[in-house]
């Protein structure tokens, strides 16, 4: 299969933010090993040793990684200097505290995302930009819910229950962040009407992402939804009974695809992968590891009636990287649970 010509050229630097991320290290890894140069941020240098000296320390020697400090994605001018000379910019970097105070958590969700579509704006040398939102900034996947999400589908009901009055209890901390993803890709979407910026946008909206894991954070971790099946906590479980899952290395090829691709443009791509239950990821973990018990099927197992048109993503992923479908939710399991980085019993 002959490799599509990409509008950004190989050998490019490109900026990704929040680069220990789960999602951010997966793409960071793309983009490398695809030829481009990474210039990735972290709030806390100390804290992505590992990055640079484990997984991607050939590419820090070479001089094709380099990591810089954002210690406060709100800041105005957060990003002038992270953005110089790079030619695209994927924005990952969020918060994911589920702080259930909407305002410790959605006015500067925001103001991060127009402090790096400013700073972009500034730097003529930024060709494309890729911002990552959620599903959750259309809808919330619950039952009972029969909407077919579309470009123009956002989530109301969270922005509502967000901002009603206090007392902010720990129960509303996703609708806090769904909130927090709605507003901020609101804003991606106000500054390219408004702004008219030199560079395109595109924007990739997952939903839960699960597989393979570059550090032991990342599967241990209280948003990923599969070790909390295998750790049998059902009281969590109990609030997404059905879900949508999609695997970590096909939302990275889809960045880099919306990053690359030159016919794609304003797009926003969801991007759900499979609608499953817990009694399938069960099934699945049973036969991977049949010496543990894990909690019993759930009586009534169901799938989620919500939709979406995904068929612009997955063609990206074959174009990108010759996949016909999305990665099978038996293989992102067994990728997740069979790396040394999965260390739970």
């Amino acid at each position: 299969m002959s490799s599509p010509t990409p509008i950004i050229p190989v050998g490019s630097w490109v900026l990704v933010t929040g680069a220990t991320g789960f999602v951010a290290s997966h793409v960071t890894r793309q983009l490398l090993e695809r030829g481009y140069k990474v210039r990735g941020t972290v709030r806390d240098l100390t804290k992505a040793s590992w990055l640079i000296k484990d997984h991607f320390k050939t590419y820090v020697e070479s001089g094709d990684l380099g990591l810089v400090t954002v210690p406060d994605l709100a800041v105005d001018g957060a990003f002038d200097d992270a953005v110089k000379g790079v030619s695209a910019v994927i924005h990952i970097a969020t918060i994911a505290t589920f702080d259930p105070n909407p305002n410790k958590i959605i006015p500067q969700t925001v103001a991060g995302t127009k402090s790096i579509l400013e700073a972009a704006a500034r730097e003529p040398s930024v060709k494309r930009v890729v911002f990552t939102s959620s599903i959750v900034a259309a809808l919330f996947p619950v039952a009972g819910i029969n909407t077919r999400a579309d470009r123009d589908t956002w989530n109301d009901a969270a922005e509502k229950a967000a901002w009603a009055p206090p007392p902010y209890d720990a129960s509303r901390g996703m609708a806090t962040y769904a909130a927090s993803k709605l507003a901020a890709e609101k804003e991606v979407w106000e500054f390219v009407n408004e702004i008219k910026p030199r560079y395109s946008v595109n924007v990739v909206s997952p939903s839960g992402i699960i597989g393979k894991p570059l550090h032991v954070k990342h599967a241990d971790n209280p948003v990923n939804w599969l070790t909390t099946v295998f750790k049998g906590d059902k009281a969590r479980l109990d609030t997404f009974p059905a879900a949508f899952f999609v695997d970590v290395q096909d939302v990275a090829i889809l960045h880099v695809a919306a990053m690359l691709d030159p016919d794609v443009k304003n797009a926003r791509l969801q991007t759900w992968g499979h609608s499953t239950n817990w009694n399938e990821f069960l099934a699945i973990l049973c036969k991977l590891r049949p010496e543990k018990q894990f909690i019993a099927d759930y009586p009534d197992p169901y799938y989620l009636t919500i939709s979406t048109d995904q068929s612009e993503s997955v063609a990206l992923l074959k174009k990108w990287d010759g996949q016909d479908e999305w990665k099978s939710l038996h293989d992102s399991i067994a990728e997740q649970i069979n790396s040394p980085y999965f260390q739970i019993q």
